[in-house]
């Protein structure tokens, strides 16, 4: 899944350092809507953007998953990827954010579902996880509409602004997808 299009002039593609610039202007036009969300939204720098994508391209060639830009007409919308796999286990977690004006049209959805795709027909995994936080209801719906399975919540999980958030714990498995995907 180097390049996917998802339709709509929706893609999915590899970041490379010349998306920094992009990026990072994405993210400062977004930053109010990311930040109650987004652990790294508030402080987010082109600097930090630029060691984002240089990681992305150490997590690839580690073989331990992947991070995407979402292009939307040619532009960098949002991005979605995993934070790692545990080949061990056969499982990973995923993570994704999308500009404002770009949401309520499907295509978080549609990429976390090709992520699901990937992960379960391509890398052989056998389980998925998502957290969102509880009052995140935006994030949460994704996950339900992609066909993850609300597994319970994890407490004071995640600090955000220096507010602990309660996470939504949601699980995708291999045999379920397989039933349910076609």
């Amino acid at each position: 899944m180097l390049e996917l299009g998802l339709g709509d002039d929706v893609r999915l593609r590899l970041l490379e350092d010349r998306d920094a610039e992009e990026l990072y202007a994405v993210i400062d036009r977004n930053r109010e809507w990311l930040a109650p969300w987004m652990p790294w939204a508030q402080g987010q720098t082109l600097q930090a953007t630029r060691a984002f994508i240089r990681q992305t391209r150490r997590q690839l060639a580690e073989d331990d998953g992947m991070q995407t830009a979402i292009e939307v007409g040619g532009r960098i919308g949002g991005v979605v990827g995993v934070h790692g796999i545990s080949w061990l286990h056969g499982s990973t977690t995923i993570g994704y954010w999308l500009a404002r004006d770009l949401n309520g049209r499907g295509i978080m959805t549609a990429a976390v579902r090709a992520y699901l795709r990937h992960a379960f027909e391509t890398w052989g995994l056998h389980r998925m996880e998502l957290r969102a936080a509880v009052g995140n209801t935006r994030s949460r719906a994704v996950a339900e509409r992609a066909g993850f399975v609300r597994e319970g919540v994890l407490r004071g999980a995640e600090r955000v602004n220096g507010r602990h958030h309660d996470l939504v714990v949601y699980g995708a498995l291999a045999p379920e997808w397989a039933r349910t995907a076609r």
